[in-house]
């Protein structure tokens, strides 16, 4: 009994201690661009305006549905008899209560202008979801390049302790060989020097993976004490991505949301066109009421009406005509944006598949200057350990290494950019993940 009692308090406070660290969270690429996506606060401001969207085509439906009024009231009034020319009435009348209680209804039967709103009202609603799929994309974009910069950052942290490694092996060596008598005390120097160097930019590249984490969870709207561990790896995947220039434009512009939306507010304005055109051909309506009135509740009398009603719009002070010419040049505005939109996303799909190809290229020059940075440090330890060459081949050699080490990282993040950009240039950013 006496060592349970021992072994509680411990217990709980390692109970309290994995509460307060939790496990790191591991996220791949993926995941962290649908996180952007979904916590965004772009993204989740463009999902009320589709929301409104959607709103303003119930209120457009409801002008082709029926309207039900029900009224209830009563009026203490006087009336003055001589207003109605009857010889032997005459006077003022004393006091009097009326009550009424009254029903009223309404439905258009035809209106072809209100119906041409709808449809605008629903091509609105089509571009506001194709614009909440554009700010999506740059949100699970922005949280993409957040997570590749955090990734390089710690392949700049490892590539900075390697180096750290080699400098200390080169400082030991050439101690060894200061002590021996084959090299001056120069070169130990040389190395003392070379090793704070790299351990400088060792701390450097730890703070600089420390802030790419800070920006990595203010991207994806968490806060920033989460601990995340990345899965995935700058090793870019090769994409499948279509060969011919001209097949990618195409792509493009069947599956980009920027295009989509442009497409869908010219069509917004083409029927709010034909709306006010419309407005000249004429509506059929049907009313009706049942009301009850009398001076005494238990004595109501009732009355209805039902109407059936043609309008036919005459003149207006030449207000439609203007609002058609508005309308038009609207329209005509909207057709030069769209133009615009799908010459840019031509462009992009364009230079996408560039960026990439030249981004494939740079890693495989990259890997090679790193194979040769490598052989060089090689060859100039033997040429130190034998005697041959002092410590300034070994610190140019390893001065090389370190900027090949960052040309291959560099190298590796361009491609991983590239082939993020690809995605969202081609429109396959929202299926990808």
């Amino acid at each position: 009994m006496r060592p349970i009692l021992l072994a509680l308090p411990f217990a709980c406070w390692t109970a309290v201690l994995a509460a307060q660290n939790p496990p790191p969270r591991a996220l791949t690429l993926k995941q962290a661009m649908a996180l952007g996506r979904e916590r965004g606060v772009a993204a989740a401001l463009a999902r009320l305006n589709e929301r409104i969207a959607e709103a303003r085509v119930g209120q457009r439906r409801a002008d082709l549905l029926p309207s039900v009024v029900a009224a209830a009231g009563a009026v203490r009034q006087t009336r003055n008899l001589d207003e109605f020319g009857i010889p032997f009435a005459q006077g003022t009348t004393d006091p009097f209560t009326v009550w009424s209680v009254q029903l009223r209804a309404s439905e258009t039967l035809f209106d072809w202008s209100a119906l041409t709103r709808l449809r605008a009202a629903r091509d609105s609603l089509a571009a506001s979801g194709a614009d909440t799929r554009a700010v999506g994309d740059l949100a699970a974009t922005a949280a993409g390049l957040a997570y590749l910069r955090v990734l390089s950052a710690e392949e700049t942290v490892r590539a900075r302790e390697a180096d750290s490694s080699i400098a200390a092996a080169l400082l030991d060596q050439a101690r060894a060989q200061v002590a021996a008598g084959t090299s001056p005390a120069i070169d130990a120097t040389r190395s003392e020097v070379q090793l704070a160097a790299v351990r400088t930019q060792l701390e450097v590249a730890r703070n600089q993976r420390d802030r790419a984490r800070l920006d990595l969870a203010r991207a994806l709207d968490l806060p920033p004490e989460t601990p995340l561990h990345l899965a995935d790896t700058l090793v870019a995947v090769p994409a499948d991505l279509p060969a011919d220039p001209d097949q990618a434009v195409a792509f493009a512009l069947d599956h980009r949301p920027e295009v989509a939306a442009e497409r869908a507010r010219t069509r917004v304005l083409e029927q709010s066109l034909r709306a006010i055109g419309r407005e000249y051909l004429p509506s059929l309506a049907l009313n009706g009421s049942y009301q009850q009135t009398g001076r005494e509740l238990d004595h109501l009398r009732g009355t209805w009406l039902v109407q059936l009603q043609v309008s036919a719009p005459l003149l207006d002070g030449f207000r439609r005509p203007n609002r058609q010419r508005e309308q038009e040049a609207r329209l005509d505005a909207a057709r030069l944006r769209l133009h615009d939109t799908e010459r840019q996303v031509a462009t992009e799909a364009r230079q996408a598949l560039l960026d990439v190809a030249s981004a494939e290229q740079q890693v495989h020059l990259a890997g090679e200057r790193l194979r040769l940075a490598e052989q060089e440090l090689a060859q100039a330890e033997e040429r130190f350990e034998a005697g041959v060459a002092g410590s300034v081949e070994t610190t140019a050699a390893q001065g090389g290494l370190v900027a090949a080490r960052d040309a291959l990282i560099q190298a590796r993040v361009a491609a991983a950019v590239a082939l993020l950009q690809a995605d969202r240039a081609l429109g396959r950013s929202e299926a990808l993940q």
